[in-house]
């Protein structure tokens, strides 16, 4: 594990410290969140390919697989709240990961409540069971002093952040407070330690790809204990072996981000992600709307990042006043927006 952290932090400083221009960064997050979309409903039995995956982001539908395309718009609507959860360093609240689980199961900004039974874990080979995890009205208890913890650790500073993110991840899966969605939403929550508290290496990687690479291993890390049984011994078992294996991961993940990085430096890209670091998520996904057309239109910014018109109205007067918009054509009925100068030289880059 030591060496894992080791290399983890060699390779964030790098990364850090390397140039990434904007439109290199804004590639190389979106397929990041493709790859986590797909790696992750992938794991939970989702038949959609990577690119087809990429197509149903993009609005397309695979007749037959209706199930699977409403999983992955799910599971990418949760990744962007993530990000935006990110973007502030608040402490954990319990809200936040019920919020996720809703975002998994209903695709709504909703929070989901706990598992109000019994919930069983078997083979589907033979139906035997693989985990019995916690009653349900021992739920609330472990979930409050899971998320009390963190804080206090995550404040305290005494555990590096990528063992407590690997700690969430276990402890998450191990209460397993819902009837479904539990695996994804422990690795949204995984993703959110991550990102809100340093180790978020711009965006640009995916744990998941890791986790679904090799399923048989993922799955034997997460089984520890003498019992299937959470009372009889899952509770007080020795979780190091999954922390060497999420370690690993996140150390391959790493290494290969620093490779892609490295490259686009010697390809003398200029470091942009200071000034993207400055805006908000719907700011930095604007960008990529004036990229391609260099105005827009209050009803396509609204299109773009998920709003009614009613509510990007406002949040475009705000942006002009913060020197993020400029009007481009102040006619009522079709008023556009171009990107003020320090941003626009950003995406003409």
């Amino acid at each position: 594990m030591t060496r894992a952290l080791m290399a983890i932090e060699a390779d964030r400083q790098a990364v850090l410290a390397l140039p990434i221009d904007v439109t290199m960064l804004a590639s190389l997050r979106a397929t990041a969140q493709l790859l986590a979309t797909h790696y992750s409903t992938q794991i939970e039995g989702n038949r959609l390919t990577a690119a087809q995956v990429e197509a149903v982001i993009g609005g397309s539908r695979f007749p037959g697989r209706e199930r699977d395309e409403v999983e992955v718009r799910h599971y990418y609507a949760a990744l962007a709240h993530v990000e935006k959860l990110a973007s502030n360093s608040d402490a954990l609240r319990e809200l936040d990961i019920q919020v996720l689980n809703g975002l998994v199961m209903t695709g709504q900004v909703k929070a989901q409540p706990y598992r109000d039974g019994q919930n069983v874990i078997r083979n589907a080979a033979d139906n035997s069971i693989v985990y019995l995890p916690p009653e349900a009205k021992d739920v609330p208890g472990l979930m409050h002093a899971m998320v009390a913890w963190l804080n206090h650790e995550i404040t305290r500073g005494e555990w590096p952040l990528p063992v407590l993110a690997g700690i969430a991840h276990y402890q998450f899966a191990t209460i397993h407070p819902y009837y479904d969605g539990n695996g994804r939403t422990a690795r949204l929550l995984t993703t959110l330690l991550l990102h809100r508290y340093g180790y978020g290496l711009k965006g640009i990687y995916a744990l998941e790809e890791y986790y679904a690479r090799d399923l048989s291993s993922y799955y034997a890390a997460l089984t520890i204990g003498p019992s299937h049984n959470y009372h009889l011994g899952r509770a007080e078992a020795d979780i190091s072996p999954f922390l060497a294996y999420f370690l690993t991961g996140m150390a391959d993940a790493f290494a290969a981000v620093r490779t892609q990085a490295a490259r686009a430096a010697s390809r003398g890209a200029r470091d942009q992600s200071g000034v993207l670091r400055q805006l908000d998520p719907r700011q930095r996904t604007a960008l990529d709307l004036f990229r391609q057309d260099g105005s827009a239109t209050t009803a396509a910014l609204a299109k773009a990042l998920g709003l009614s018109e009613r509510t990007m109205r406002p949040l475009c007067a705000r942006w002009v006043r913060d020197g993020f918009l400029i009007v481009a054509d102040p006619s009522r009925r079709s008023r556009r927006y171009r990107l003020a100068a320090t941003y626009e030289a950003l995406v003409s880059s």
